[in-house]
């Protein structure tokens, strides 16, 4: 049971598991209401309150989890007006599993101390099937004795922890992650457009790469939609992926790394953002690139 009144800001695909397994799991939770919520009938049968005001919330809250969409969006929530900073108790925890750039995250961190309470980042892999079981992947930026404090609380929605170090080594890890997962899946779709027009058969295909060096996790996730029409395996918006590519290039200019490839897969994705499919699923972006068609222009 848990014991640490928690405040949850971001009730949306992702936030919404999170938040339905902290009230399950008897943690005391209220969380911000807004219009990007997903439904919330359920998680306030489960006792979890909610709260107008971001202040109110944050004055209430021992551990702030933010889930929002990217930096702009949690320095907003902590530093704008009426932000989170400014109201916390002595000792609150800020734990957020957002995807950010990791120097935005690093002054974060700092501010939070500053204002008398600590921060961790706790970037989330997996997709919206595993937030509900309770079964994510949290990427962990924070010093030792805060993470050991703050297990039992991630334990309630995580299945596995990896600790890559201090703040921001956990969002630096996450846009890792996601370039190669987010470029897997990008380059499997534009074959899979390619072999549309080449009228390779989509179960053929998909059996092919299966049974050898194409296997992995994005035609796990994109080949029940080349098959089935099925999107549930990854519902994962082209313009988060978009984002995140652009946070990635971000910060490879910051450590001056090489980034050959990830131009390639952030100009293919835009495109599809440019062609109107940037609220599609990129489950689905076989479908987009088959309709644009053509070479992806470059710049």
């Amino acid at each position: 049971m848990g014991e640490m009144k928690v405040g949850l800001v971001g009730v949306g695909l992702m936030g919404h598991g999170i938040a339905r397994n902290l009230a399950a799991k008897g943690w005391p939770l209220g969380f911000l209401d807004h219009p990007g919520n997903q439904p919330v009938q359920d998680l306030m049968d489960l006792g979890a309150r909610r709260v107008a005001d971001r202040q109110q919330l944050a004055a209430e809250s021992e551990v702030i989890v933010l889930c929002v969409s990217g930096s702009p969006q949690v320095e907003e929530v902590l530093l704008g007006a009426a932000g989170m900073l400014a109201a916390i108790r002595p000792g609150t925890v800020i734990v957020d599993c957002s995807t950010a750039i990791p120097s935005s995250t690093a002054r974060l961190a700092r501010l939070t101390e500053e204002a008398g309470g600590r921060f961790m980042d706790a970037a989330m892999t997996r997709t919206p099937l595993e937030a509900e079981a309770g079964r994510l992947n949290l990427l962990v930026g924070a010093e030792d004795d805060l993470l050991e404090r703050m297990r039992p609380l991630l334990g309630a929605f995580a299945e596995n922890i990896f600790h890559a170090g201090g703040p921001g080594a956990g969002h630096t890890l996450k846009l890792l992650h996601n370039y190669v997962s987010i470029g897997q899946a990008t380059l499997l779709s534009e074959a899979a457009a390619c072999a549309r027009k080449a009228g390779i058969p989509a179960q053929v295909f998909t059996d092919a790469l299966a049974q050898g060096g194409g296997y992995g996790a994005a035609l796990d996730r994109i080949g029940p939609f080349l098959l089935e029409g099925d999107t549930s395996r990854m519902r994962f918006f082209v313009s988060n992926a978009a984002k995140d590519m652009a946070y990635y290039l971000h910060m490879t200019q910051d450590l001056a790394a090489q980034n050959h490839a990830a131009g390639g897969v952030d100009r293919a994705l835009r495109s599809l953002s440019e062609g109107g499919y940037s609220e599609g699923y990129l489950a689905e972006a076989p479908a987009f690139f088959d309709s644009l068609g053509g070479d992806v222009p470059e710049g």
